[in-house]
C-alpha cells in the first residue's frame, strides 16, 4: 500500500505551494496538476486537519503551508493523505488479510516487522525539503 495516488498527489500539490508567497488554492492546483479537483479537495483538507496546510477562505483564500519544509515527515504526508500509517505489507495491520488468519504464528511474520520498521524509521526522518 506504500504509495497510492492520494500520496502522490499531496506530495504534487506540496511542491506547487511551497513556491508559492500566497494561497493557492484546490482548484488551481487541480487545473495546474490536471487531478480531479474533488479528490485532490479531500487530500488537501486532510493535510489542513493534521496541521500541515492552512487552510484559508475568501477571495485570495486557498492553502499554504504551515512550517518550514524541512520540518515536514514524509511519513505525516503519507498518513495525512492516506487516512493511515504508511505500511509495506497490509497483513502487519489487519489480520484479516493474512492468508492463513495467524499474524502471531506466520513464518515470515518477524522479518516483515522488522522491515516496515526500518520504512516507519526512513519516512519519519525524511522531510519534505529532503524531496523536493
Amino acid at each position: 500500500m506504500l504509495l497510492t495516488r492520494a500520496s502522490e498527489y499531496a506530495l504534487l500539490s506540496l511542491n506547487v505551494i511551497r513556491k508559492s508567497d500566497k494561497p493557492i488554492g484546490a482548484e488551481h492546483l487541480a487545473n495546474e496538476l490536471a487531478i480531479p479537483k474533488s479528490f485532490l479537495a479531500k487530500i488537501l483538507q486532510s493535510l489542513a486537519r493534521e496541521g500541515i496546510l492552512e487552510s484559508r477562505k475568501g477571495a485570495h483564500g486557498g492553502f499554504i503551508l504551515t512550517q518550514s519544509i524541512d520540518t515536514i515527515s514524509v511519513s505525516s504526508i503519507i498518513t495525512a493523505a492516506e487516512g493511515r500509517k504508511p505500511a509495506v505489507f497490509d497483513c502487519l495491520s489487519y489480520t484479516e488479510s493474512c492468508p492463513e488468519g495467524a499474524i502471531g504464528t506466520c513464518a515470515i511474520s518477524p522479518f516483515l516487522a522488522k522491515f516496515q520498521t526500518k520504512i516507519d524509521e526512513f519516512l519519519h526522518d525524511l522531510t519534505l525539503g529532503d524531496i523536493l
